[in-house]
């Protein structure tokens, strides 16, 4: 397999960054490094996502795909008494979210290195947020989805940011077939924020 950013464990040669942004208004500075996705600062999808985020504050949240921490972080802010698992198969993105979380004082965090749920499978949460992997197929898409949905609470919600040209159209059939209710929260520059809630019963 070549070497991406869904790679157990980059064996592309360091190149640590520091990018200092804004997100939902916070002040956040990042580590970033070569092999993990956008090291060259926050993503586009990731800011539309954590535009459109509502949360209670206090969620217990999970963000499948950290990478070096933008969203699961920005969420441990708006959830300030609640908790965000953050987890990823690349070793080198959890490293980085570790060490992103202290670097901004972000405490009400846990960074787990998991194969999709393969580490948090036993747990239960009232939010999932994931900009899922499109690069590692839709076969890997569509398990984040369904086995996500068994991880949520009743009445639990997932958001997911997808492009329009990158199968948002099958993702949102995929999401519709598992939750029944899915609504398209925001588009912006062919990025679509899919936002499905599972039933209370």
């Amino acid at each position: 397999m070549s070497d991406h950013y869904y790679s157990q464990t980059p064996g592309v040669k360091h190149d640590r960054q520091v990018h200092e942004t804004k997100l939902r208004g916070f002040a956040l500075r990042f580590v970033t490094d070569a092999g993990v996705f956008s090291k060259s600062g926050v993503d586009y999808g990731s800011r539309v996502l954590l535009d459109a985020l509502v949360l209670s504050p206090t969620a217990r949240v999970l963000d499948v795909g950290c990478g070096y921490g933008p969203i699961g972080l920005t969420a441990a802010k708006l959830a300030p008494e609640g908790h965000v698992t953050m987890i990823d198969i690349n070793e080198r993105a959890v490293e980085l979210s570790k060490e992103n979380a202290k670097l901004n004082g972000i405490s009400n965090v846990t960074v787990i290195q998991s194969d999709i749920y393969e580490s948090v499978k036993d747990n239960r949460y009232d939010v999932i947020l994931t900009n899922p992997p499109i690069r590692a197929g839709k076969q890997v898409v569509h398990r984040i989805f369904e086995e996500g949905y068994n991880l949520l609470n009743p009445g639990g919600k997932m958001w997911v940011v997808i492009q329009k040209k990158q199968g948002a159209p099958s993702a949102e059939a995929k999401l519709e077939a598992l939750f029944g209710d899915v609504e398209e929260v925001t588009k912006d520059k062919g990025y679509r924020i899919f936002l499905a809630t599972k039933s209370m019963t």
